[in-house]
This record gives structure tokens, sequence and C-alpha cells, in this order.
């Protein structure tokens, strides 16, 4: 496991005696991806935020101490790889990589929440982008990662997740099975490399949270959603060595405090 691991007190936690976390994070240019890429930087991690326009990837990153803009567009082998690399090459390597990239249930129907429709309804084109995008996408930036970070003697990714209501609700086809595609994907994954310093985890939200993949019509009713900044807290502690040895587990953003707690409390006991 890379020096970079190591925990220091501050207010940039991910900075250590072996310089920063190294992070790359897909879909970093809006939403979630972006709440994280952003807490990760101002903790001190080193970021590589992707995004399918490069020009505007690079100006995302930016706006962040100690990030990079890199092009990929998950769904095509190639760009992976050419991204992956990019990254690499440009941190010095990849300590963390936040799975996050994907489009949601506007692609098929721009007022899914107000306006279901049956699967029956779901154009097979928009149900091919969401599944090689949410799934697909997932798999392919693994496996050009993995094998880095198990040559470099360890890593770290983190799957982002969503509720399993979500995944099983009316009118969520393509979007729920994709997610619930990439939770069990995810599981395996932790199967695979269990024992071998490579952890995966999952972490989501909670509950919608206000992104562009919310209908026109429900972001006036944002008090009701979740400020994507939920997942910056458990996503830097996932980054630190607080979380070294942490596997296959289902963390829950609103839930984090609570959770961290009770895990301490069942380690000094």
């Amino acid at each position: 496991m890379s020096a970079s691991f190591r925990q220091e007190t501050g207010d940039r936690p991910l900075t250590g005696e072996g310089g920063p976390v190294r992070v790359l994070v897909t879909g970093g240019t809006s939403g979630l991806g972006l709440a994280m890429a952003t807490a990760l930087a101002e903790a001190g991690a080193a970021v590589a935020l992707t995004g399918r326009s490069g020009p505007r990837a690079q100006a995302v990153a930016a706006d962040l101490p100690q990030a990079i803009g890199v092009e990929l567009d998950v769904r095509d082998e190639s760009s992976v790889t050419r991204a992956v690399d990019e990254a690499w090459s440009r941190l010095g390597g990849i300590d963390m990589l936040v799975n996050n990239a994907g489009i949601g249930m506007r692609t098929v129907n721009p007022r899914f929440m107000t306006d279901p429709r049956g699967f029956w309804e779901v154009p097979v084109d928009g149900f091919r982008a969401v599944v090689e995008t949410n799934l697909t996408g997932y798999f392919l930036v693994a496996k050009e990662v993995t094998p880095r970070m198990l040559a470099a003697g360890g890593g770290r990714i983190v799957n982002i997740a969503v509720s399993t209501s979500t995944m099983h609700r009316a009118g969520f086809v393509p979007y729920g099975p994709s997610r619930a595609g990439s939770e069990a994907l995810s599981h395996i994954m932790a199967a695979d490399l269990r024992d071998t310093g490579v952890t995966v985890n999952l972490l989501l939200p909670g509950g919608a949270t206000v992104t562009g993949m919310l209908p026109l019509d429900a972001v006036p009713e944002g008090h009701a959603f979740l400020d994507p900044a939920v997942m910056g807290p458990p996503v830097v502690w996932l980054a630190s060595d607080d979380a070294s040895g942490v596997h296959d587990e289902r963390i829950v953003a609103t839930d984090f405090a609570h959770w961290l707690q009770d895990r301490t409390t069942e380690r000094r006991s």
C-alpha cells in the first residue's frame, strides 16, 4: 500500500509523509462526483476527475487544489485505457478509484418521477446506454485499474450505489437494473480481491440527491432531496488510514456517523 495513505492530523488528512493520496473519480464534473472530488481535494488528496468532455473536466479541475481533468467515456474500452494511463502517469499512481460515472432515468424518460412508464415502453437504445454506462462502465474502469493496484501492492475501490428501493421501483427500467447489477458486481469484485491488499466497498447517498439526474420539474422541491455534499465525509474517510482493511461494506452516507460510531465501539470491545 502506498505510503500516501498515512493518516496525519490537521485540515488535510489525506496528505501524509509519502505525499497525497491519489484518487481517480469518474464522472467528477458534476453531482455526486464533483462533491466527492471536491471533498477529497480539500482534504489533501491529488485527484484526477473525469468527464466525457475533456475541456469541461479540465475546467472543473482547475477550481480544485491538486486536481487534474481527464477525458473519459466509460463505455469505450480504448477511452478507459487512455484515461487510466493518463491519470496514473500524471498522479504517479492511483491509490483509490471512485467508480461514479453514471446516467439516470432522464435518458429514457425526462418525466420519470411524475409520469413513470412501463419497461415495455423503454427504447432499446436507451436501455443499452444506461446499462453500458452504469454497469459495464464500472467493470471496464475497475478492470483497467485493478491489475495496476495489485502490482503496486494494494489500493481501494469505491463503487457508488443507490438504495435497494430505487433498484426495485416501478418505472425505473433501465436505471434500477443497472444499479442492481453494479452492486452485485461490487460484491463479486470484493470476493475476488479478498486478502490481496485491494479493498472494495459500496457507498450510497441514502436518498434522492439534487443532481442532473433529477427531472427538471422535481428540482423546485429540492428541500426533499439530499445535498451531494453528504458524500464528502465518508469518501474522505474511505481514503484515509482509518479505513485500512475495510472491505465489502455497504456504507450509507446519511447514516455514516452512526455507522462509524458503531464500528469504533465494536473494535474497542
